[in-house]
């Protein structure tokens, strides 16, 4: 190969070169992913964030409105705590007082935590209805939406699951029995009422570049 073939072959190569970087440089078209159908794992991911805000809302919400009417605080740990702890939680309440109230902090702290994982969990399935049920609803529908689901999930934990479950594995239906319906009922619509508020925080939202945005 002489020099002017080298040099005819040295342009091509500069040209393709430029041609390269030109197409480089230019905007991608392409539109950004878009998921096909229900994103069904963004929203259980969605649920599951959520639902520790609206368990630890419902939480702090009865610790302040339990010394109203009499009760601990925390009674409602207490008597949580005789799902995974039996009859011994009750056992290990202050016996000076007239309200159950665990003296031990550590228990209670477990107990706390456990309330708060229960509660994302719950976040999950109660997430994914939502969002099903209310996906171009308005505001107002979904919290009608959202107070409805409480009262659902309140009776299926409570009545279909926890009143035949705590007995077989411990023996008896603390939960069922010594936390009023009512409490139960608020409890649970403080809960799905905190994630519809939420709820918007939890829709996916494609990312788009900076400079799809102008």
């Amino acid at each position: 190969m002489d020099d002017h073939e080298k040099q005819a072959e040295l342009q091509k190569l500069k040209e393709r070169v430029e041609r390269l970087e030109s197409e480089i440089e230019q905007p991608h078209a392409t539109a950004p992913w878009q998921p096909t159908g229900y994103y069904t794992a963004y929203y259980a991911t969605s649920g599951f964030m959520l639902g520790i805000f609206g368990a630890a809302t419902s939480l702090l919400v009865n610790v302040i409105s339990a010394p109203l009417v009499g009760k601990s605080p925390l009674e409602l740990i207490c008597v949580y705590l005789t799902f995974p702890l039996g009859e011994k939680a009750l056992l290990l309440a202050d016996q000076t007082q007239k309200v159950y109230t665990v003296s031990n902090g550590l228990i209670l702290t477990i107990g706390c935590c456990l309330y708060l994982a229960t509660g994302m969990l719950l976040g999950v399935p109660f997430y994914l209805a939502l969002t099903r049920l209310t996906q171009n609803a308005s505001t107002l529908m979904r919290y009608g939406v959202a107070a409805a689901l409480s009262i659902v999930v309140w009776l299926i934990n409570f009545y279909a699951i926890l009143s035949w479950l705590q007995p077989a594995l411990f023996g008896g239906n603390w939960i069922v029995e010594l936390i009023p319906p009512w409490v139960a009922a608020v409890t649970h619509l403080v809960f799905g009422l905190t994630i519809a508020v939420l709820y918007p925080l939890g829709q996916f939202v494609p990312y788009q570049r900076p400079t799809e945005k102008s």
